[in-house]
């Protein structure tokens, strides 16, 4: 009867709890939860998008959020060479409110031209500017604009990001900093080849880059693709740089190296977090997308 009585008492206050506190009880995780309601009118979309830049035309699609919008908008770039896309996080995004445009750089995955790394920023600028100039089109608010980078797409946000003076926020995830590559055993200091030279010649995804020519890149343009240096072109916007603990392809220390250097700018919002995970958050998906999508809901909306 004792636990007949406790077991009432526990229900009865259970009922209570949903019934008074239906938020508390249940509060929508736009990560691991499907859109609650849907507008009828304006419902979520995926649009095929081609991204004019230097009479080339770049692929990639537009992930409109639910409702009349004008919505926060995103632009979610790739990595080297872009294997993980990070459309798990895009799909959260948009269900967090926000519209995602993901594109390819120019010469890969099917984009036209030839990849090279002194175009990656120009192609997110021109992403930037495909949003500007069809906001009505896709619902875009052009005054809540941001981007988000993996890796040599975090390297490709926090330089793009330092030059466009209009962006809400700039997220790198697991950024890439070539300045500091150039600088690494990755490059060799003669004219042998080089383990990344010989992991870019495997690439067949980018069209005309041969390893030669990214590492030549990397050693001419280290000063200028150093993500350090782009502290006071961010200031005034808000920056957020999270990265795997295991990661070895871009260990914590790099990112810790540019925080380092952020902090130091004032007027610059800079926020850096380390969590578990690879290079690509193999075993916390869940845990990143919550710390990213949370985090653009406080500052970027």
């Amino acid at each position: 009867m004792i636990q007949l009585k406790n077991f009432n008492n526990l229900l009865f206050t259970a009922i209570i709890s949903l019934t008074l506190f239906p938020a508390m009880a249940a509060k929508y995780d736009p990560v691991t939860q499907d859109l609650e309601h849907i507008d009828s009118q304006f419902p979520p979309a995926f649009y095929e998008i081609f991204i004019p830049v230097d009479d080339l035309k770049l692929t990639g699609f537009i992930l409109r959020a639910n409702g009349k919008g004008p919505h926060p908008s995103v632009v979610l770039m790739h990595g080297l060479p872009g294997n993980e896309k990070n459309l798990d996080l895009a799909q959260s995004l948009r269900r967090a409110g926000f519209n995602v445009l993901f594109f390819h750089y120019r010469g890969s995955w099917g984009s036209e031209g030839n990849y090279s790394f002194l175009s990656l920023h120009k192609d997110a600028l021109a992403a930037l500017a495909f949003l500007r100039k069809n906001a009505e089109t896709y619902s875009v608010d052009t005054q809540k604009l941001s981007l988000i980078g993996h890796s040599f797409g975090g390297y490709t946000a926090l330089r793009a990001g330092s030059i466009d003076k209009n962006l809400n926020c700039v997220v790198g995830i697991s950024a890439a900093n070539p300045g500091a590559i150039a600088q690494s055993k990755r490059i060799s200091k003669t004219n042998e080849s080089s383990p990344f030279g010989q992991y870019i010649d495997q690439l067949i995804m980018l069209r005309n880059f041969p390893g030669e020519q990214a590492v030549q890149e990397l050693k001419t343009h280290a000063s200028e693709m150093d993500t350090r240096t782009y502290g006071k072109g961010l200031k005034n916007k808000r920056v957020l740089l999270i990265v795997g603990k295991q990661d070895q392809t871009v260990p914590k220390e790099i990112q810790q190296d540019v925080y380092k250097h952020y902090q130091k700018i004032a007027g610059l919002d800079v926020t850096s977090q380390v969590i578990a995970g690879d290079h690509a958050f193999s075993v916390s998906r869940i845990k990143m997308q919550h710390h990213i999508v949370k985090w653009m809901q406080s500052h970027c909306m």
